[in-house]
């Protein structure tokens, strides 16, 4: 709108031109009227007038051209120069169709706005909208629920099943009762702890004991079995000593089978009761080659699931001397470590070799975890005839105790250890003498 109004003001109207003419003609009539005779000079003016008139006309008709282009916009061309000649506004011709179509301006939506709640004065009353929640969080909650019940449940059944063997009374009585083999005891609790833990097994617990004579294997044994027997009954328990139910050479195939037919028996108890029987074959070096077949056939049976709950026990002192070697030739290595150290230092060196030789005897130690039992000192000799005196109500006089145990006999002091050679073998007999 201001370039029309610049272009009106600045460019004459149609009838500014025709009022121009006519004044122009008017004077030139007059002039033509009051000159008396027509002259050259009045004559050459009358031509530059009409002239003037002519060219004023011919551009006056040339905008009103130019202006209906533009108006109409049929002779416009995209990327044409603009005009620089001055345009005419005017409302002549131009009739509603005329004008060009506009797309019509988008109006805003108005939003609804949304009424305010309104709470009562009284604070106590305001409640606070509710969130929807999905149906889904409820159920994740519920799945939360039962996975930690199942879990729970599952570790209180396994504590349960633990409690009922009593481990940890077996774990006191056994480290009051035996003597310089506590990394042995410790050995021992641990496989049984982690094997009586559950009730589903792929196969038996089949643990060897190895060790000179008088370093406690029997009374181990004597211990273990007494401990089970007051958790799981007596007759879940077998303490099996070939000398006396199988002395004779001639009988070992009759006392095989009798032996796989007591087992037989009492593991199917055992899994009536749903418990874990305990076997103790003390003295296993004196068994004969017909009794340890059967019982390498029981150990690795996969006939039914009976067969592998069950616990061996076998109590020998194959390989001493490997044992005995060792404790002499390493004693002063190992001055500086704890007890629990030495026998993992026993272990780990002493169980390859003592597995080497017991394979070569019978297949029946390759399915064993040998846990090899060391020499005892002269200190340990000397709580066994405490323990002993104690048994049988004689004073513990700490001088009588050394003058008993100065009557055993020791290997040659090594490291600042003595070790006997007997163990505790002869405390009983000698205190008996007092």
């Amino acid at each position: 709108m201001s370039d029309r109004g610049s272009s009106t003001s600045t460019s004459p109207t149609e009838g500014e031109l025709d009022e121009e003419m006519e004044s122009e003609e008017g004077r030139t009539e007059t002039e033509r009227r009051g000159s008396p005779a027509p002259s050259l000079s009045s004559f050459s003016a009358s031509l530059r007038a009409v002239i003037r008139i002519k060219q004023k006309y011919q551009a006056m008709k040339k905008r009103r051209q130019e202006m209906a282009l533009g108006l109409t916009g049929a002779g416009a061309l995209p990327g044409a120069p603009g005009r620089t000649s001055p345009k005419i506004f005017t409302f002549d011709g131009l009739t509603p169709g005329s004008f060009p179509t506009l797309s019509p301006i988008p109006q805003k939506t108005k939003r609804r706005r949304k009424k305010r709640v309104l709470f009562p004065n009284g604070g106590a009353h305001r409640a606070v909208p509710k969130q929807d929640r999905s149906r889904a969080t409820y159920c994740l909650y519920l799945l939360l629920a039962i996975v930690f019940v199942q879990v729970y449940n599952a570790i209180e059944n396994l504590d349960d099943h633990v409690l009922r063997y009593d481990l940890e009374g077996l774990e006191k009585t056994l480290r009051r009762e035996v003597f310089g083999q506590q990394g042995a005891v410790e050995g021992l609790l641990s496989q049984l702890k982690d094997y009586l833990s559950t009730y589903v097994h792929n196969k038996p617990l089949v643990v060897s004991l190895h060790g000179p004579s008088g370093v406690g294997k029997s009374h181990l044994g004597r211990l273990l079995a007494g401990h089970f027997r007051s958790v799981v009954g007596e007759t879940l328990v077998l303490q099996y000593y070939v000398l006396h139910h199988c002395p004779q050479e001639a009988d070992a195939l009759q006392c095989a089978r009798n032996l796989s037919a007591l087992i037989s028996e009492m593991v199917e108890r055992a899994e009536e009761e749903e418990k874990i029987p305990l076997f103790i074959f003390d003295e296993a070096e004196h068994m004969h080659e017909e009794i340890l077949d059967a019982l390498w056939q029981l150990v690795i049976s996969k006939q039914s699931n009976e067969y592998l709950n069950a616990i061996y026990l076998f109590l020998s002192n194959l390989g001493h001397a490997h044992i005995t070697k060792h404790m002499l030739h390493n004693s002063s290595v190992s001055m500086a470590m704890t007890a629990s150290s030495r026998h993992s230092n026993l272990v780990k060196e002493l169980t390859p070799i003592l597995r080497n030789a017991l394979e070569k005897l019978h297949p029946l130690w390759t399915e064993a975890d040998i846990l090899p039992l060391g020499l005892l000192e002269r200190g340990h000799v000397m709580e066994c005839f405490l323990d002993e005196m104690a048994r049988e109500g004689f004073y513990p006089d700490h001088a009588n105790i050394e003058r008993l145990a100065g009557e055993i006999e020791y290997y040659p002091a090594v490291g600042g250890r003595e070790y006997s050679q007997t163990g505790c073998k002869q405390v009983v007999a000698k205190v008996n003498l007092l």
